[in-house]
């Protein structure tokens, strides 16, 4: 059964974005491997005419990383 976030919405809202992160890298990594001139960075694709706001999105996601880190460190991220 999956454990809930009872965290509130900053928290949820901090697991969304590094998630949003790991894709994005991942994606990335991917177009890099295939060798191609294909954008996969999802940020970029989504906001890439407002590179202000995709650098807030950059600085968001990593902001979010060290919540997650953080609370997991608290050991809050343990399976009940």
């Amino acid at each position: 059964m999956m454990n809930h976030c009872k965290h509130g919405w900053f928290h949820t809202l901090a697991m969304v974005l590094t998630v949003v992160g790991a894709l994005n890298w991942g994606l990335f990594g991917a177009g890099m491997l295939a060798k191609t001139e294909t954008n996969l960075n999802l940020v970029n694709l989504l906001v890439g005419t407002w590179p202000t706001v995709e650098a807030v999105v950059y600085l968001l996601v990593g902001l979010s990383a060290v919540v997650v880190l953080l609370s997991c460190m608290k050991g809050s991220c343990k399976e009940a």
